[in-house]
């Protein structure tokens, strides 16, 4: 087969032997022309200019479920349980691994005293103001992950956003925007990563509080219960191999049969409530000027749930037929879990029986007080939280499984200080392991704050939800930007196969939005994720204090400045985008 040169005009130094396309390795979105699907997977890295690494360990349908855990990191777990306490105060963090005193905390930056955090979704809308904000956030959040399938279709590559602006934003801009991108991904990641032991660590705190009423938690429980559990998960990840996927296949049941373990009781054990209570009641409890403001305010709690879909994207790279699989995934996973979510939620609303006691629930979690209140047992609201905490602990497995791959490739292209060590795979599993090692060592490092101040370190891991949603936007606006250009075309055979990153020709991958209809669901994506960010900094009450402020507008803006300024006084002497390896020649 020929063979050519081709030098990365950016680094002279590098000189990568590209051969000429093998049409037996062609890409069809219909059929593969290679014998098995991981050689199918390889030949996508290698045209994306990246050597196969990670082993691959994950089959297609056991992504529907990494996906339903790792992608929204409770999408799965939280759409149900969250929302109830998205919808009733607490601190349940709900779906985005900002729970119990971390989610709503997190990004609302406001919390007064354990188990006193207003709820989002109740405090500003009511009920009827839940409802109708979880519809349109589910909208706008499938549009947003609709989108970003189409993106890892095209390169479905463990690094993601930064990856993405690398090979779509303009040449001269390429590799500054992609170092910030990666910045943000990287820094959003570890603090899902953190939050979401966080929340793990709290749910077991709250089931020991609905058991043993005279329980009190104190913070240094929390951080001794938060190392404990991130030691199991960091063992799993370090296993590996084909244990975590069997570990989530596990979860694919349990969601579905759990899901039906929670509702039944609600509704049939229960009291009805009337229909107008439900969907015509909205509420102002921040006392904003019009309702239509608290409104918007208020559906910052259904945002958190349906944040970090990208997690099964930064496992790509360990999946089988990625272009495919991870794009059908995660669109299912939306759709699926968002109706499984509105079912519960207008469920959970229907038979809430005292909301005073909702509000301040003596767990701390406002779902175990609905929960208490529907069955009126405390051992079968105790099996009902046992099975939200089980389902959110494989989250947290899953979640830092995402941070780690998003941290390691990063690393790969330099992108790290350390990144000679932090790149490392470790033979034998084919695993990330110091990658992984050091995920796990910032979540205890953020774990000591909150000895301090739990305020604080939701004020730091808010960053999982701004920096997420920042990087979404970017990535979609300039994918939005070339689709409307015509500058991506279908991809074809030719000389070389190198495509869909820095320098290359944009090629559309198997699954696409195509036509019109792709730039309304792009343009509708960019559009929310605006509204989106700009809702989420807001205070949560018109009255602001130092205590209630939302800090996560200054956490963000500290991100940016650190990755801007990193980049002039170390990045730019590194980092020179993602780097293009051949299948046997690495670039280093």
């Amino acid at each position: 087969m020929a063979t050519k040169r081709l030098t990365d005009s950016n680094d002279t130094s590098n000189t990568f032997e590209l051969r000429e396309w093998d049409p037996d390795l062609e890409l069809s979105s219909t059929r593969v022309r290679r014998a098995t699907e991981d050689d199918y997977s390889d030949a996508v890295l290698i045209r994306l200019g990246k050597k196969p690494i990670l082993k691959v360990r994950c089959p297609g349908l056991l992504l529907i479920s990494a996906t339903s855990l790792v992608i929204t990191h409770e999408c799965s777990v939280n759409l149900g349980s969250y929302q109830f306490l998205a919808l009733a105060p607490p601190y349940w963090f709900a779906g985005s691994q900002h729970s119990c005193e971390v989610s709503q905390v997190m990004e609302q930056g406001r919390l007064t005293e354990r188990g006193s955090l207003l709820d989002v979704g109740l405090h500003n809308g009511g009920p009827a103001g839940a409802i109708y904000g979880f519809i349109l956030v589910w909208i706008g959040s499938l549009s947003v992950f609709s989108t970003l399938s189409e993106l890892v279709s095209m390169a479905p590559v463990s690094g993601g956003q930064y990856h993405w602006v690398a090979m779509l934003a303009p040449q001269s801009k390429q590799v500054f925007w992609s170092y910030v991108e990666g910045w943000l991904t990287v820094l959003g990641w570890q603090a899902v990563s953190a939050s979401a032991t966080f929340l793990t660590t709290t749910l077991i705190l709250g089931l020991a509080q609905l058991t043993h009423p005279n329980f009190s938690m104190q913070p240094y429980q929390v951080t001794l219960l938060f190392w404990a559990i991130i030691f199991i998960v960091a063992l799993i990840n370090a296993i590996g191999g084909t244990v975590l996927p069997k570990f989530e296949g596990f979860t694919l049941i349990l969601h579905s049969l759990g899901f039906f373990a929670i509702i039944f009781p609600v509704v049939f054990i229960g009291k009805h409530q009337n229909s107008s209570e439900v969907f015509d009641v909205f509420y102002n409890g921040g006392q904003w000027p019009t309702q239509g403001l608290s409104f918007m305010i208020g559906i910052t709690g259904t945002i958190f749930v349906f944040v970090g879909a990208d997690g099964a994207i930064h496992m790509c790279e360990e999946i089988t037929n990625a272009t495919i699989v991870v794009p059908r995934a995660i669109v299912f996973t939306y759709v699926t879990q968002g109706a499984l979510g509105l079912g519960l939620l207008l469920a959970v609303l229907f038979y809430i029986n005292d909301l005073t006691t909702v509000l301040k629930p003596p767990s701390g979690y406002a779902f175990i007080e609905i929960f208490l209140q529907a069955t009126g047992s405390a051992a079968g609201t105790a099996t009902m939280v046992s099975i939200v905490t089980t389902m959110q602990f494989v989250a947290t497995v899953s979640n830092v499984a995402a941070a780690s791959r998003m941290l390691w490739a990063f690393s790969r292209d330099k992108g790290i200080p350390g990144w000679k060590l932090i790149s490392r795979v470790e033979r034998r599993t084919t695993i990330p392991l110091w990658s992984v090692l050091l995920t796990i060592t910032i979540s205890c490092l953020l774990s000591l704050i909150n000895l301090g101040s739990t305020t604080a370190f939701n004020d730091i891991v808010s960053l999982g939800v701004s920096g997420l949603y920042s990087s979404y936007l970017v990535v979609l606006s300039l994918l939005l930007w070339r689709r409307c250009t015509g500058k991506i075309q279908r991809f074809t055979s030719s000389d070389t196969y190198l495509t869909n990153t820095r320098g290359a020709q944009l090629t559309w991958g198997p699954w696409h939005i195509s036509g019109w209809f792709g730039i309304f669901v792009n343009a509708l994506a960019c559009l929310y994720l605006v509204v989106a960010l700009f809702f989420i900094f807001w205070p949560q009450d018109s009255s602001v204090t130092a205590e209630n402020m939302n800090y996560s507008s200054l956490l963000l803006g500290a991100a940016l400045i650190f990755a801007i300024g990193h980049f002039f006084i170390w990045g730019h002497k590194e980092y020179i985008g993602p780097l293009m390896e051949q299948d046997a020649l690495v670039a280093r």
